[in-house]
């Protein structure tokens, strides 16, 4: 029986769109062509494990210093990332927290920037806990982070919901006995939360 939910934040509740922080320093064409030209997911990956961004922009700089002025833009316009709320999925943890099923957040995110989210969108006090790979130097899909969810929700894996945008990270879910989707929309994740027995038809 599933009794809780938990959610990723970026790109499922949250609007993430690094280019908005890059452009600010050097324009969007110029950050698009960062994006397509250097493996950010896998550098910004680093700080969703815990190293400091002080550290990760010291040896990105030394190993790639073309990129120095958009790597260092993207902590220091951070803010401009967070285009925004996903509006009908955000209303979603509204209904479940109205309704008295616990939901929680399972995040990478770096512990450094992570407070901008907690200052912006107030909506996140709905949730019980929110784990921060940054924070606990462990990220997605390391099976460790699951765990640590459901240690610290205090609810079985096979009794949690799990959403993220991330296939890899839906497959790890699911791996672990968790009842998990890969979120397409608002409308597609009612439908799932209502097929969980965690929403009404």
């Amino acid at each position: 029986m599933i009794t809780a939910a938990a959610f990723d934040l970026g790109n499922v509740l949250i609007d993430w769109q690094p280019e908005h922080a890059i452009a600010r320093a050097v324009g969007m064409d110029e950050a698009r062509r960062f994006l397509a030209s250097y493996d950010f997911r896998a550098w910004n990956h680093l700080q969703d494990q815990g190293m400091p961004f002080e550290e990760s922009e010291r040896q990105a700089i030394a190993a790639h210093p073309e990129w120095a002025e958009h790597l260092l833009a993207y902590r220091r316009n951070f803010v401009a990332s967070l285009v925004g709320p996903i509006d009908g999925a955000v209303d979603l943890v509204r209904e479940l927290h109205r309704r008295g099923v616990p939901v929680f957040a399972l995040t990478n995110w770096s512990a450094e920037t992570f407070h901008h989210a907690r200052e912006r969108f107030a909506w996140l006090d709905l949730f019980a806990d929110i784990v921060v790979s940054g924070q606990e130097r462990v990220a997605k899909p390391d099976p460790a982070i699951f765990e640590l969810l459901s240690r610290r929700s205090g609810v079985p894996l096979d009794q949690l919901f799990y959403t993220d945008d991330s296939p890899r990270h839906v497959t790890t879910a699911r791996a672990l006995g968790m009842t998990a989707v890969v979120f397409a929309s608002p409308e597609q994740l009612r439908r799932d939360l209502v097929a969980a027995g965690l929403l009404p038809d």
